[in-house]
């Protein structure tokens, strides 16, 4: 897509801090991070979401996240990991091209956590998502 952010970086359009680059698969700093070292894993054609890319893509994103964070881990010391991935702007995409973060996190930095965590659901609203959301 021309006005695609992440489709410029692929180009070379838009300058970028490669940590890893092949034929499929583009990981960059995030030039916003969360934290120092947060990375941006993305297929290098454009597919909008997770709704949007095909399943063995998908994979070799999540393959390369894996490799990845061993990589860092030794790299940075030991530290832990966020993997998260907004699908929908209603879910906090704002780029428009399928994109998981990798998320490096040392100690006391305070935790990364989701807004409304704190809301219950009761056992009925639970069952409900239950039954629609099985797989059977």
């Amino acid at each position: 897509m021309e006005d695609c952010l992440f489709c410029k970086i692929v180009k070379g359009e838009i300058p970028s801090k490669k940590i890893y680059e092949d034929d499929e698969l583009l990981a960059f700093l995030d030039i916003f991070p969360f934290e120092k070292g947060h990375t941006l894993i993305i297929p290098k054609e454009h597919y909008e979401n997770i709704l949007d890319i095909p399943k063995e893509k998908f994979l070799k994103v999540c393959s390369l996240a894996h490799s990845l964070a061993k990589d860092f881990d030794k790299k940075l010391g030991g530290c832990g990991f966020n993997l998260l991935q907004n699908t929908k702007s209603i879910a906090g995409q704002e780029i428009r091209h399928f994109h998981l973060h990798l998320i490096p996190r040392r100690e006391n930095k305070g935790l990364f956590r989701l807004e409304n965590k704190s809301n219950y659901i009761n056992e009925e609203e639970l069952d409900e998502y239950y039954k629609k959301l099985k797989i059977d």
